[in-house]
């Protein structure tokens, strides 16, 4: 009997092989078209993982042995001792999470509430024009979004005989003689207001595919038998629309959730650069901090940073989707 199921089980097994097999024949185009991001992957996603052995060594460009990651003196949680003694990096790790944290709290329900108006918007016409409006400013170089950001804050700024050098953009001068608020970019209790505000803007309608596409997905069956049920929009949205997007919401939150401790450093670095070293008391994040690091000669530091905010992210990615399974039937793995 034994032997009987054993062999059972490996037909089965052989079978399912053979399937694989020539469904990966059948589809071959599409299994070709995935080389380039394989490739993308593995040497710029999976190869620099090594390099983060540098957290561990006493990193040197040129020694004796030749120089470079793995030839460099091996010395242990030297350089995360060294780090956590900085008082620069906890605040810099208080930034990105403050940072993330806003931006999560303000920038989630923003494009899910958008979501929610394109899908009450009945002209396909008037939809068109509004959602590429709101889609466009995702395509806009990081650099152009500063620039503008830095155009419309700033305030007029005068030479000493008088002469106007930079004229106010239209919010600066607003907050300038309104509210007597001078330099805003320079000002640090502003900057995140002004990196949060400047990222719903520029991601929002872009963000807001997904959740359209969610609530397009939800049967009219589903809002046909609430109205029979007399169920106004309100209501509609909150037993309907709401439900049908859980699983969508549920995902990405946990996705933004992971991301709570990964802020790029090409937009905080450009505003940085709108408000000049003023800013870093709020400003300095994690990824600018590595990057200066690695300016000076700290590397090891800079890579144990690095190594830290990772690893924390990821406790993060998988705290949240445990909790999201255990509390709902939707997790991401």
């Amino acid at each position: 009997m034994r032997r009987a199921a054993a062999s059972e089980v490996e037909a089965i097994e052989r079978d399912h092989w053979k399937a694989v097999w020539h469904n990966v024949v059948g589809d071959w185009r599409l299994y070709v078209m995935l080389i380039p991001m394989m490739f993308f992957l593995i040497c710029w996603k999976y190869l620099p993982i090594a390099s983060m052995v540098i957290s561990f060594k006493n990193f040197q460009s040129s020694n004796s042995f030749g120089g470079g990651v793995y030839t460099s003196l091996w010395i242990g949680l030297d350089n995360y001792r060294d780090l956590f003694a900085q008082s620069a990096f906890w605040s810099a790790f208080r930034n990105t999470f403050a940072l993330s944290f806003y931006s999560l709290v303000f920038g989630f329900p923003f494009p899910i509430i958008l979501a929610l108006f394109f899908s009450e918007i009945k002209n396909r016409g008037f939809l068109t024009v509004a959602q590429v409006l709101t889609y466009l400013p995702r395509f806009i170089s990081v650099v152009i979004v500063t620039n503008l950001v830095g155009l419309l804050l700033r305030t007029s700024s005068y030479a000493e005989n008088g002469a106007l050098i930079v004229s106010a953009g239209p919010i600066g001068w607003i907050l300038e003689n309104w509210f007597g608020q001078h330099d805003v970019t320079s000002n640090p209790g502003a900057f995140r207001a002004i990196y949060i505000i400047s990222g719903i803007w520029e991601t929002g309608g872009y963000s807001s595919i997904v959740y359209f596409a969610a609530i397009l997905g939800i049967s009219p069956t589903y809002y046909e038998a609430a109205k029979i049920d007399g169920a106004n929009k309100m209501q509609q949205l909150r037993y309907v629309t709401i439900p049908g997007m859980a699983p969508t919401l549920v995902i990405m939150l946990i996705l933004r959730i992971g991301q709570l401790l990964s802020v790029g450093y090409e937009k905080v670095w450009l505003l940085q650069q709108q408000g000049q070293a003023t800013v870093l008391e709020t400003g300095e994040t994690v990824a600018t901090y590595v990057i200066n690091v690695y300016m000076g000669t700290g590397q090891g530091i800079g890579a144990a940073a690095d190594m830290f905010n990772s690893l924390l992210s990821m406790v993060l990615v998988l705290g949240s989707n445990k909790i999201a399974r255990s509390v709902s039937k939707t997790s991401l793995f």
